[in-house]
């Protein structure tokens, strides 16, 4: 009897097994089969592209942006909370809408001025006279200045107080900058005055602070931001692109990203908040922008040593050290700079607004599109160049998907992100809610903050395996202009490289830092990302930024007479997104090329190589393991690579497919060690941690190199070695993800 059974069991899993492989192979892609088994087969429709190019209107990106930029909307303001509402308007629009938005709100430590009490910069002399007052608002050229809701230019997180002392020049704020005045000048007591560029704008007051120096200003030079053109009369806006006299760059002083408060958790209302005063990163001193015009009267009046010829900039005078104070011969003399700051710190919601177009074959699989909402002022093309591209994505593609003409194979998620601008907040709060979520199954990301810099050419970053999916979606859209020219082909003539696979190609980035909303998705998730604007061209200016960045300049007006007249450069960038988003959502086969991250892996080594062996050498430290495991991952690569190829994906079981998915999306997860930057807030991606070695390979290594190669130290070696080992281990580890079994 028992006998009998297992006989019929074994029958039983024997027609089982033939029904299985029947149904998968003897079901054609005919009008006859379900049609799950033509979708879970279905790669990008690249007429489908084609159409989404076509529908993609300038004019209609142009009037989104018009609207974004009617007020200012600083992170929780009144304007904020508009553009708040508009967004979910839009996304919720029967017609062009999405198919389902929302809020998402977060309860997040921001730093205002007080409006009540402005702060000041002044100089007076010995019995508190007033001999100069720095311009407390910008000069308004045009209605968008004198609206009301402007914030006064300020250093968001800078401790309030009123130091009074002697004036230095400090150039950038560097630490090699203030240990050389440190070296001329005793700074105890002292206000240094800096430029922007070289250091961070909270390690201005960071770095000064171990000096004794008790405030810091900081002020945009015209030499590193106008090619040193000063005039509002005929050379500055409203008559160019460049910053007027009085323009003064606002920003968050502070060095770590998301709430301050609530570090690795989401600030939800209820979240257990660190107290205030165990924040690091922020300034410990005061610390005040100004604009040139009244940098260049303080400059200019200062006496003392004349300064190096690289700490120069464009005003007319010799730019000295200080006395410490002005000269002899100076109205100033003997005079002090006082700084009376009065900002303050408070709690207050603030708003993501997401939205979703769920996939049709593997929903629980995200493409990630974001952008942050908040400006310092009207913030036309910071952030809403970015935002006037998205609204213009998301209408095209909605409508689609409201006519059921289209639906994404997998869930396509874009975000709105709020606080952006007090340090990367919205976006780091949602990775913190939903670590475990977007860690499984996000497929990739990409941020379009400032959309348009200028009309010149496409800027692109990201993690190498982006890179082909990039100059795919480039050539296949016109350059603003030049009709007979696509983007990736007006691109390679700006920046190339010549690559040992490709030959030229056009320079991409890396995302080694925290600049934008990518920042949290890469350093803390490790999820392949990339960022994507248009900008222009270096050899024609060396402004370091759009000269407007940050001030009260940044308004339609702006942009649509000096940035993209016709909007056609933001059309250019939508139609690229929206190319890439499409490719991510839509292809069978993931388009993330791991041979192109083998080639990057292949590069850093070899600077690591030439820059660092043989001192490690000497200290018993080989470079082997490394070596040994940047061949091994270019060895799988190149195996996953003929898999993919020689594979008819098509005809393979959908498992096979969602294997080679899996690996090509989880590939960066492997790169990340939560222990390799304990000094590094939310860094863990190995290979992209932000470096201050400058030099062009693995970040962990540079650092503790230069540091050891400094000491001297026995202890820094081992740190050197350490970063060495951690190194070697994750891209060995990377490595083995990418072969088919254990």
């Amino acid at each position: 009897m028992i006998k009998q059974v297992l006989i019929g069991v074994l029958c039983g899993a024997a027609v089982l097994t033939a029904g299985i492989l029947i149904g998968h192979y003897g079901i054609t892609k005919s009008s006859s089969a379900p049609s799950w088994v033509r979708d879970v087969v279905k790669d990008v429709d690249e007429s489908f592209i084609e159409r989404f190019l076509s529908e993609v209107d300038n004019i209609k990106i142009q009037e989104n942006l018009r609207e974004l930029t009617k007020v200012p909307h600083m992170a929780t303001t009144a304007g904020d909370k508009q553009t708040v509402e508009f967004m979910l308007k839009r996304w919720q629009d029967p017609e062009t809408g999405l198919d389902q938005a929302w809020r998402e709100d977060y309860m997040v430590y921001l730093s205002f001025p007080d409006p009540k009490n402005p702060n000041m910069v002044t100089v007076v002399d010995s019995s508190n006279t007033v001999l100069h007052t720095a311009r407390q608002k910008e000069k308004p050229y045009t209605e968008d200045q004198k609206d009301p809701e402007v914030v006064q230019p300020y250093a968001a997180y800078s401790p309030a107080g009123h130091p009074k002392g002697k004036l230095v020049y400090a150039n950038q704020g560097k630490p090699s900058d203030y240990q050389l005045l440190n070296e001329t000048l005793d700074l105890v007591g002292t206000i240094a005055i800096t430029r922007y560029g070289g250091a961070g704008r909270a390690a201005k007051a960071i770095n000064a602070a171990p000096y004794g120096v008790i405030g810091v200003l900081v002020y945009t030079d015209p030499l590193d931001i106008n090619d040193g053109l000063m005039s509002d009369t005929n050379e500055t806006y409203p008559f160019s692109w460049y910053m007027p006299p009085s323009g003064v760059e606002r920003g968050s002083f502070n060095t770590h990203y998301g709430d301050m408060l609530t570090p690795y958790l989401a600030a939800k209302e209820e979240t257990y908040r660190i107290p205030a005063n165990n924040i690091t990163g922020i300034p410990p001193i005061p610390i005040q922008p100004i604009g040139f015009e009244d940098a260049y009267k303080l400059i200019c009046e200062l006496g003392g040593a004349e300064a190096p010829a690289e700490w120069q900039g464009s005003f007319n005078c010799a730019y000295n050290f200080g006395g410490p104070g002005f000269k002899s011969t100076s109205a100033f003399n003997n005079s002090d700079v006082k700084l009376d700051i009065y900002n303050y710190e408070v709690l207050k919601n603030s708003s993501n607004v997401m939205g979703v177009i769920r996939g049709s074959v593997e929903p629980d699989r995200y493409v990630i599109y974001g952008n942050h909402r908040d400006s310092w002022v009207h913030g036309a093309i910071d952030p809403s160049s970015g935002t006037s591209v998205m609204l213009e994505l998301t209408r095209v593609l909605g409508q689609m998907v409201k006519q059921e003409k289209w639906r994404p194979r997998r869930s396509i998620i874009f975000g709105s992100w709020g606080a952006e601008e007090f340090g990367l907040i919205g976006s780091a709060e949602y990775t913190e809610q939903y670590f475990t979520k977007l860690s499984e199954r996000t497929v990739a990301y990409i941020n379009v903050d400032i959309a348009v810099f200028a009309n010149a050419t496409l800027r692109a970053s990201g993690m190498p395996s982006v890179q082909n999916v990039i100059f795919t979606a480039a050539k296949q859209v016109k350059a603003p202009g030049l009709d007979s020219t696509s983007v990736y082909d007006n691109w390679i003539k700006y920046t190339n490289r010549t690559s040992p696979a490709y030959g030229p190609i056009p320079r991409m980035g890396y995302l080694s830092g925290a600049g934008s909303d990518y920042a949290a998705f890469v350093h803390y998730l490790g999820i392949t990302s990339m960022d994507i604007s248009y900008t222009y061209d270096r050899t024609k200016t060396n402004a370091r930024i759009y000269p407007a960045y940050h001030t009260a300049y940044d308004t339609f007006d702006y942009s649509s007479k000096f940035i993209d007249p016709g909007f056609v450069s933001h059309q250019a960038i939508a139609r690229t997104a929206g190319n890439v988003l499409i490719r991510l959502a839509d292809s069978l086969v993931l388009p993330l090329n791991c041979s192109d991250y083998a080639e990057s892996l292949e590069s850093y080594l070899e600077t690591a190589v030439s820059q660092y062996q043989n001192k490690l050498q000497e200290n018993n430290i080989s470079m082997e393991p490394l070596k040994q495991a940047v061949a091994r991952f270019r060895s799988a690569a190149t195996h996953l690579d003929k898999v993919i190829q020689s594979s008819d994906l098509t005809n393979e079981t959908p498992l096979k497919v969602r294997r080679i998915n899996d690996q090509l999306m989880l590939l960066d997860r492997a790169f990340l060690n939560p222990l390799a930057f304990p000094d590094k807030y939310a860094y863990r991606h190995v290979i992209w941690a932000s470096s201050n070695a400058g030099m062009p390979t693995f970040p962990g290594l540079a650092d503790a190199y230069v540091k050891a190669e400094a000491s001297g130290q026995s202890s820094d070696w081992k740190k050197a070695h350490y970063h060495l080992s951690v190194l070697s281990q994750a891209i060995e580890g990377a490595a083995q993800t990418l072969v088919d079994v254990i």
